[in-house]
């Protein structure tokens, strides 16, 4: 592959992964130094199709930017002639595909999981896919927690959707969501 060529897919994979990081946090703020950090992307195989416009890691994903963390089995990304851009990431059998970001100004973390991550450039969303969890932790401690068969989130609404079973899956029991949210801690008069 030409360097130029490379560097233009380089530029590809990155506006495709921080998209996606960028929407994964529910409907909070992502830490906004995430943004100008550099990204690192690390796995043990690269395949690119300059045809196709698509690129795949495969091997122990690790993709870091900032506060964001993404692991996975298989990293998958490609463009449409809009310029549109699709990601996947999925987990392995042992591992599920993973997110985390830290909300801006406050010690907080989001995380996230599922058999598979998916975005969509276009339509500016986030699926989490068989076996979906979001979890928000305030330092240490878990705070939130919500799970189901596949978790939606919309950035351009901010609002986000869990349904207990996949929708469309032919004989699948219907599932159940499960949801743990606690109260914010109350602040202190000063």
């Amino acid at each position: 592959m030409h360097i130029s060529k490379f560097r233009a897919f380089m530029k590809i994979v990155a506006a495709a992964v921080l998209q996606a990081c960028c929407v994964l946090a529910m409907p909070v703020w992502a830490e906004k130094a995430d943004r100008s950090k550099p990204m690192n992307i690390e796995a043990d195989q690269l395949r690119y199709d300059d045809v196709q416009q698509t690129t795949v890691f495969t091997g122990r994903i690790v993709l870091t930017k900032g506060s964001i963390t993404i692991r996975g089995a298989k990293l998958e990304v490609r463009q449409d002639p809009e310029g549109y851009q699709y990601g996947t990431v999925t987990g392995s059998a042992a591992e599920p595909a993973f997110f985390r970001q830290k909300r801006d100004g406050l010690d907080e973390f989001i995380e996230g999981q599922g058999d598979t991550l998916v975005y969509n450039g276009k339509a500016d969303t986030v699926r989490f896919e068989k076996n979906a969890l979001l979890r928000r932790y305030r330092g240490a401690a878990l705070a939130d927690e919500v799970s189901g068969a596949v978790i939606l989130y919309e950035n351009l609404t901010d609002k986000f959707s869990v349904d207990g079973s996949t929708p469309g899956a032919a004989g699948a029991a219907k599932g159940r969501v499960r949801a743990m949210l606690t109260p914010k801690p109350e602040s202190k008069p000063q």
